[in-house]
């Protein structure tokens, strides 16, 4: 059975909401989209365990209004996570949070294997492709 979904309040005037250890904040004066505020804290909970595997999401409707936003903003955060494996959704029974770790490094070692095989056939060298990617980590993990 789902736990009540109440209102918390975070820096100033932030909209958040608090489920089952589930903390959802957004910060209308971030450069970051409201979705990928969202995408962002469900994916960290989920892999840090805060989430545990088989918590079920609020609704779509739910989040968004607890939250303040529109649905889509919602709707987008849940469908790219689904696509990343981090969450499933399981019709009308609602989202649930999914066992991340070995969807999440079957999906990196696919798209490993996918950019190796275009380094390859673009002519790039070895070296030349690992110094693509780290690059690449560096801009996306500071570096």
């Amino acid at each position: 059975m789902r736990k009540p979904v109440s209102a918390v309040t975070g820096v100033g005037s932030t909209p958040g909401i608090r489920l089952a250890g589930m903390v959802i904040t957004i910060d209308p004066g971030s450069t970051v989209a409201p979705f990928e505020q969202i995408r962002a804290q469900l994916a960290d909970q989920a892999r840090a365990g805060t989430l545990p595997v088989g918590t079920r999401l609020p609704t779509v409707r739910g989040l968004a209004g607890e939250l303040g936003l529109a649905p889509n903003t919602v709707a987008r955060a849940y469908r790219e996570l689904e696509a990343d494996g981090v969450i499933e959704t399981r019709g009308r029974s609602g989202s649930f949070v999914a066992a991340v770790g070995d969807t999440a490094q079957r999906a990196a070692s696919e798209a490993a294997l996918e950019y190796a095989h275009r380094a390859h056939r673009l002519g790039l060298a070895r070296d030349e492709a690992i110094a693509t990617v780290l690059a690449a980590f560096d801009a996306v993990y500071g570096g």
